[in-house]
This record gives C-alpha cells, sequence and structure tokens, in this order.
C-alpha cells in the first residue's frame, strides 16, 4: 500500500487528486479540474453566527485521535447526501498516508463524549489538501474548519486546497483560481517546512490566538 501512497503523494504535487465515481467502486480516478478553489487561511471569513458558536466551545476538539472515524463518516450516505466519492480504496489510501503522518483528521465530540463531526486531509509542505468534512452535530464540522485553519497559519501553512467549489464553502470566503497558477503556485508551497502537529500545544489555545489575531467583537472582518 506504501508504494501506492507514494504515487497518490506524487500525483497531488501535480495538482491531480483522486475520486471514485461512489463508495461502492473498486476504482478511482485522478482528476486535474480547470477551475481550482481555496480558502483563505489569514483569515478564513467566518459568519457572525459561526464565530459567536466557536467562542462558546460547544464541543471537545481534537486532531489525528480518530482519523479513521472520520473519514468512514464523510464516506457514509445520509439524508443530506445520497452518494460519496470515497471508496474502501481511497479510505486504505488515506488511512496509510495517516500513519506515515501525512494525512490529518480533527475531530468534535460531544459532552457525552459522542463524535459530532470533522474534517480530513494531506499535508504536503506548506499546503494542506482539504479532502472531506462531516456533520453528525450542528456546526461540528465548520467548528472543526475553524480549527483547521487556526493550525494551519500557527503551523506555518499558507495554502488551503479545497478542489472543487461548492455552496457550502462559499459562506467562508471561498476563491477559485486556474489550474495551470494553482500547479505553479504548489510547486513552492509544497518544498516548504509546516508543522500540523504542533505537539504539546492545546487545541483551544491555537483557536483563541487565531480569532484575536484577526477578528474582534464579533465581527466578520479581521482586525484592522
Amino acid at each position: 500500500m506504501s508504494d501506492v501512497s507514494d504515487i497518490l503523494i506524487k500525483a497531488y504535487r501535480q495538482g491531480i487528486f483522486p475520486m471514485a465515481d461512489d463508495a461502492e467502486s473498486e476504482d478511482i480516478h485522478f482528476y486535474r479540474p480547470v477551475l481550482r478553489a481555496l480558502l483563505p487561511l489569514r483569515p478564513l471569513r467566518i459568519p457572525k453566527r459561526l464565530l459567536k458558536t466557536v467562542k462558546s466551545s460547544p464541543y471537545r476538539v481534537t486532531v489525528n485521535t480518530a482519523f479513521d472515524t472520520v473519514i468512514r463518516m464523510c464516506a457514509q450516505r445520509h439524508e443530506r447526501r445520497d452518494k460519496t466519492w470515497i471508496n474502501p480504496v481511497i479510505q486504505h489510501l488515506f488511512i496509510d498516508l495517516h500513519h506515515r503522518g501525512m494525512a490529518h483528521s480533527v475531530e468534535c465530540w460531544t459532552p457525552a463524549g459522542d463524535f459530532a463531526g470533522g474534517l480530513y486531509g494531506l499535508a504536503i509542505g506548506g499546503v494542506f489538501c482539504g479532502e472531506s468534512m462531516v456533520s453528525r452535530a450542528r456546526d461540528a464540522s465548520k467548528i472543526a474548519l475553524v480549527h483547521l485553519c487556526a493550525r494551519l497559519v500557527r503551523g506555518g501553512f499558507t495554502v488551503l486546497d479545497t478542489q472543487f467549489a461548492n455552496p457550502h464553502l462559499t459562506q467562508f470566503g471561498l476563491y477559485e483560481m486556474p489550474q495551470t497558477e494553482y500547479e505553479i503556485l504548489i510547486k513552492a508551497e509544497m518544498d516548504k517546512t509546516a508543522d500540523f502537529v504542533q505537539a504539546g500545544i492545546n487545541e483551544k489555545n491555537i483557536c483563541q490566538d487565531y480569532l484575536t489575531a484577526f477578528y474582534s467583537g464579533g465581527a466578520q472582518e479581521p482586525k484592522a
């Protein structure tokens, strides 16, 4: 599996990413879209209501404690998503990359200890390739996204790739660039050094520092 994972990393370094036709498919296909979607990191555009919710800390947020659970939940169908592109091949590949310290997850947990939601993606140098996110409770994946951006900024990341644009991410300041420009951008950024794990640093502090640096008074705009 590691040899296949190495091929996957080479694909991402070229700006190409895998998807399956559906969760039951045994094959994967590689995509190179005309336009590439990204989210801003400095700062992410946080809607006012969500910003208030993030500050109230309704969930316990962890990192890399339940990667298998996150990707499995992302692959499941539910009432708002009757089809997913994450098949067993992709799950196995990313779990292997997680064990190699390259794929990461952010998880949210209810006060009762139940999984509320989260996201996962791939870190290469200063680029984080966001793969999928899932909610099982209100705002869980959105809160995970805010925590992700806080961690990426503190860790020295410069690019948050979301592959395709979608209405859900538009509220966070999603923007697009030509794929050719994206490939030029990542060629330099993927060779930079960044630290996703940031061992020993409290998760709440990472998020609070991010909000303090870019936001004040619950506004949606960064501090002047």
